[in-house]
This record gives C-alpha cells, sequence and structure tokens, in this order.
C-alpha cells in the first residue's frame, strides 16, 4: 500500500497543475449606474426601475445581445447617492436570452432602494471601475452608463473620475433624466444633457441620451442599451427595425 502511495504522489506530481475554470467570455461588461439620490422621488425611481426592466427584457435589447460573437453580455446594476452611497442592486450577471433576461428583470423590480444623499457620479464611477476590475468574465469591452437628473454634487473631482476611467479603456455614456426642476444644471445654467456630454461621458463611441417623460424615458432607455451591447454597425439597424 505504501508504495502505492508513493506512486500516486509520483504521478500527481508530475501531471500539469490543475487550473482555475476559465473565465466565462462575454461580448460587454456593462455596469448600469442609475440615479438612486435623494432628488430621486417615488415615482421616478419606480419609473428608472420599470425601464431598465423593460428593456432588459425587450426583443430589441435580446437582438442586439444575439448581434455579437459570444451572445451574452455581464451586467450589473448599482444605484448611487451621495459620495458614501453606492448599492449593488444585481451583481454581475450573464444575460443571454430571454430566461436570464426575465430573471434580471423580476429582480430588480422587486429590490428597495437602499440609497441615500445628493449626486456624487464621480464617486459612482469610481466604484462602476472597482466592480469592472472584478467582472468574473473575459470581455471585449467596458461600458459605465450612467443616468441622472442633475449634476455631479460631492466627491472627487468629476472630470478625475471620468479621465481615469476612460484610460483604462472603459467608455462613459449617460442618460439624462429632463423632470421639472432637474432639466437644467442650475449651477451651470445648461441643459442637464450638455453638463453630461462636456463633464461625463468620454471614451469611443461615447454618448448622451434624453429622457423625457415616462414614454420617452423607457424608449431612451431601450435605445441606449441596444447601441451600448450591439455589434459594430447593428445598433442602428435594430433601432431603426431592420
Amino acid at each position: 500500500m505504501t508504495r502505492l502511495v508513493a506512486f500516486l504522489l509520483i504521478l500527481l506530481a508530475a501531471l500539469p497543475p490543475v487550473t482555475a475554470r476559465a473565465q466565462q467570455a462575454v461580448d460587454v461588461a456593462l455596469v448600469l449606474l442609475a440615479d438612486g439620490s435623494g432628488s430621486i422621488d417615488q415615482d421616478e425611481f419606480r419609473l428608472q426601475r420599470e425601464g431598465y426592466a423593460d428593456a432588459v427584457e425587450s426583443p430589441e435589447v435580446l437582438a442586439a445581445i444575439r448581434s455579437n460573437a459570444h451572445q451574452r453580455i455581464g451586467v450589473v446594476f448599482v444605484e448611487w447617492g451621495a459620495p458614501t452611497s453606492q448599492e449593488v442592486v444585481i451583481p454581475w450577471t450573464v444575460i443571454d436570452g430571454e430566461a436570464s433576461a426575465r430573471a434580471f428583470a423580476a429582480q430588480l423590480r422587486a429590490v428597495p432602494k437602499m440609497t441615500f444623499g445628493y449626486n456624487s457620479i464621480s464617486n459612482a464611477i469610481d466604484f462602476g471601475v472597482g466592480l469592472l476590475t472584478e467582472a468574473p468574465f473575459e470581455r471585449a469591452r467596458e461600458v459605465i452608463d450612467v443616468s441622472g437628473d442633475g449634476p455631479n454634487i460631492g466627491g472627487r473631482d468629476i472630470h478625475t473620475a471620468r479621465d481615469d476611467a476612460v484610460g483604462k479603456g472603459i467608455t462613459i455614456n449617460a442618460l439624462a433624466i429632463r423632470n421639472p426642476g432637474s432639466s437644467v444644471a442650475l449651477s451651470l445654467g445648461m441643459p442637464l444633457e450638455d453638463y453630461y456630454r462636456d463633464n461625463v461621458i468620454g471614451g469611443p463611441g461615447a454618448f448622451v441620451k434624453t429622457a423625457e417623460g415616462r414614454q420617452g424615458f423607457a424608449e431612451a432607455i431601450r435605445a441606449k442599451l441596444i447601441l451600448e451591447i450591439a455589434a459594430l454597425g447593428a445598433g442602428k439597424r435594430i433601432l431603426e427595425g431592420g
């Protein structure tokens, strides 16, 4: 028995080391940073949650996912508020078809609001960068998607946060939520979408979408996700119904 054990140990030592299971490959690792600050009332909170849930389940977004090589994406949903208030609502999840999209949407509709305070977009971006660093996927692209109804307030300098993220190869897109009292960055005297264009977005192909009203919000989220997820050239065709 001793000789057999010794032989097996020698055999095992000669084998190549066992490595961890290879990371699952996704086409896009997408951080959804949704405004959960004090300026978002309960109606706006539900509007955002329902908008993202409906968009993820939509045939158009599923078509965008299928347009890529791996036909799956990695998504994490975060709500943010004050500089110290960022909450992961849904951790990193693979969406690769209707079943996983429905499960993601159902969870998104069910989790209560946990964030507090006001509009630290910069710290939310930093938080998103940290999540991408820890993402359990091999990925071709990394995108941070910020939605909000006001300018950056507090936390790190917004330009430094944006530039640090873009320097890591991350694209930052934004959705400006235009509601009464939030369509203009009052302290700067400019439309919110212009503020986001100048101060928040960055990286290859970065863009801002504007959402106005309940129907406009749902359409803007769906269009934004399609453009962020779809393979090069496919997003426009999907949006046009092609």
